[in-house]
C-alpha cells in the first residue's frame, strides 16, 4: 500500500475530516492535502507514527472508560 492511501485511510479510520485530523495530529491540513494526493511524499516513519498514536489512544480511551 502507497503511502498517500495510508494516511487517508488512517484519517477515515478516525473518523475525521482533514481539518479535524489536522488539528488532531498537528499536521498542517495544506500538507495533509498534498500527502492525500500524492503531490508530496512524507517520510516513511509518519504513518507508523500516526497508527501508533491512533492504537495509544484507542487504548488509553478504553482504560478510562473501564474505570
Amino acid at each position: 500500500m502507497n503511502i498517500a492511501k495510508r494516511i487517508t485511510e488512517l484519517r477515515e479510520d478516525a473518523g475525521e475530516n482533514r481539518k479535524e485530523f489536522s488539528v488532531h495530529t498537528g499536521i498542517p491540513v495544506r500538507t495533509l492535502e498534498d500527502w492525500e494526493a500524492g503531490r508530496r511524499t512524507p517520510p516513511e516513519y509518519i504513518p507508523r507514527l500516526l497508527e501508533y498514536q491512533m492504537k495509544y489512544e484507542k487504548l488509553v480511551k478504553s482504560n478510562k472508560g473501564g474505570e
